[in-house]
């Protein structure tokens, strides 16, 4: 089949349809321009239609047995990696993603769907002990409901599936907006996966539309219980407030700008090839990508010479070309914003080891050096091949540049004693952190998220658990309560 012909329409209760509004959300190969599909977006009421949708769908579902519901996301698995090849070659088109970073996403979705196979038995009951005699209490975990996925433009089939196959097998109903630059790898790609995977309609919904046309409708409408939001922190704080106002949970993973710190006794050429993967993987759309790489000054000189080399010999091209490790940013404004932020930060005085240049949505890898301490560009997620080096004397100075920051997502420590690196990692604000490795890792049962504003609770595992569902108390009286009056 061809995914950007056949899975161009929204997917509502069940049915392929277009969207009823008056413009068309169009879809381009951020490489070459070419145009991949056209769809007309839905409406706030065809957002209605959706979440009323999944409340009809979702308590069958939820009364169904574990077991059964398990089956459909074996199948699920089964059916990705029967199409991988399919799915890579849309990720490569849709995303400019490398063939490198689309066989990493698939790998992690992948793992992701057998965990949560595992999900669907793993809920389980309490009964706890009373005060007061011939009273039990059970405490239920039951499924929230209606959840609504909001999903990025870097990882899409990853993160879109990351919140929709747990909040399934948990047996939850799900509407999931992908982003509109990736509506179908993020979106209706999984919709169909899913239906030929035998989910009763309604239970998974897509809807590719934009804030322009539906506001705030996906996150005040009153049936979803949960929002699940990976994006930018600055679109988090409005998902959180929103939410927070309509007393919705609120699931955040945002931005960071994570630290990569190379002390003086770190294996220097194993601690560039991890910084250089950690910052330039995916042209740097990552958000745990390492955007500032803090290096001892007693290792400085042999690292930036190092580090420079590599990130220099770094293939820069066609994304569909095996050889290319660096393909397009995913469209046009972020191409000019990454390279007007190099532009204005070698401008203010920072030295340009290497400044990459734009051509089209491509970017080389730009290198800079000799920041100032107040340098705006130490503060913000940078969502481009763009590496700051910084030096720094000894532990103390660099857990104090690596916690100067608004965010707090992942990092690294490269050191050859590994309880010095435990004990500098546990020091760095951060939800996560990795000794003698890079900045950029997701496994299926260990919790993920950030800290400060980089975002509000974690997912993976256990969390999916706690992040899908809620804790239902049922007494029961055996023989007869004694009432004051």
């Amino acid at each position: 089949m061809s995914f950007f012909t056949d899975l161009a329409h929204q997917y509502i209760d069940g049915e392929w349809r277009p969207g009823k509004g008056s413009w068309d959300i169009i879809d381009f190969n951020p490489f070459d321009g070419e145009k991949l599909a056209s769809i007309p977006v839905a409406t706030a009421g065809e957002v209605d239609q959706a979440y009323r949708a999944a409340e009809r769908a979702q308590q069958a579902w939820a009364d169904t047995n574990p077991y059964s519901r398990r089956a459909v996301l074996e199948k699920a698995l089964r059916i990705v990696e029967e199409r991988e090849a399919e799915i890579s070659e849309a990720i490569v088109a849709e995303l400019g993603g490398t063939r490198l970073k689309a066989a990493f996403e698939l790998h992690l979705a992948k793992e992701f769907l057998r965990e949560s196979i595992q999900l669907a038995l793993r809920p389980a009951g309490q009964i706890l002990p009373s005060p007061t005699e011939g009273k039990e209490n059970r405490v239920y975990r039951v499924p929230v409901g209606v959840v609504g996925v909001i999903s990025p433009f870097n990882f899409p089939f990853l993160l879109s599936l990351k919140s929709v196959a747990p909040a399934l097998a948990l047996g939850n109903a799900v509407v999931l907006k992908p982003h509109q630059n990736t509506p179908i790898c993020g979106g209706t790609l999984l919709a169909k996966i899913f239906e030929d995977a035998g989910l009763p309609a309604g239970l998974l919904n897509v809807v590719i539309t934009d804030i322009a046309e539906i506001g705030d409708t996906l996150l005040e409408h009153p049936v979803p219980q949960v929002i699940s939001f990976t994006g930018s922190d600055k679109v988090g704080r409005h998902v959180a407030t929103v939410c927070a106002t309509h007393l919705k949970r609120a699931v955040l993973e945002l931005g960071g700008n994570s630290a990569l710190i190379v002390l003086d006794d770190a294996d220097v050429d194993y601690a560039v090839d991890a910084a250089v993967f950690s910052r330039y993987v995916h042209q740097g759309q990552v958000c745990m990508a390492a955007n500032r790489i803090l290096v001892d000054r007693a290792v400085e000189a042999e690292f930036t010479e190092k580090f420079v080399a590599k990130v220099a010999s770094l293939t820069v091209g066609d994304p569909a070309d095996p050889a290319t490790q660096i393909g397009p940013l995913i469209n046009s404004s972020q191409a000019e914003s990454v390279s007007k932020l190099v532009d204005q930060t070698v401008a203010a005085g920072a030295t340009a080891l290497l400044h990459g240049r734009a051509d089209g949505n491509l970017v080389s890898p730009s290198v800079l050096t000799g920041l100032a301490a107040d340098s705006p560009v130490l503060q913000q997620e940078i969502f481009g091949p763009v590496a700051l080096l910084i030096p720094f004397d000894g532990e103390e100075e660099a857990v104090r540049i690596a916690n100067d920051t608004p965010y707090g997502l992942s990092g690294a420590v490269h050191t050859g004693n590994i309880e010095r690196g435990v004990r500098i990692g546990q020091r760095v604000h951060t939800g996560m952190i990795h000794i003698n490795d890079g900045t950029v890792h997701d496994e299926p049962i260990v919790p993920f998220g950030g800290e400060k504003s980089s975002g509000l609770g974690r997912l993976n595992g256990d969390s999916m658990v706690e992040a899908f569902t809620t804790q239902k108390w049922i007494s029961i009286q055996h023989g007869r309560s004694r009432f004051p009056f």
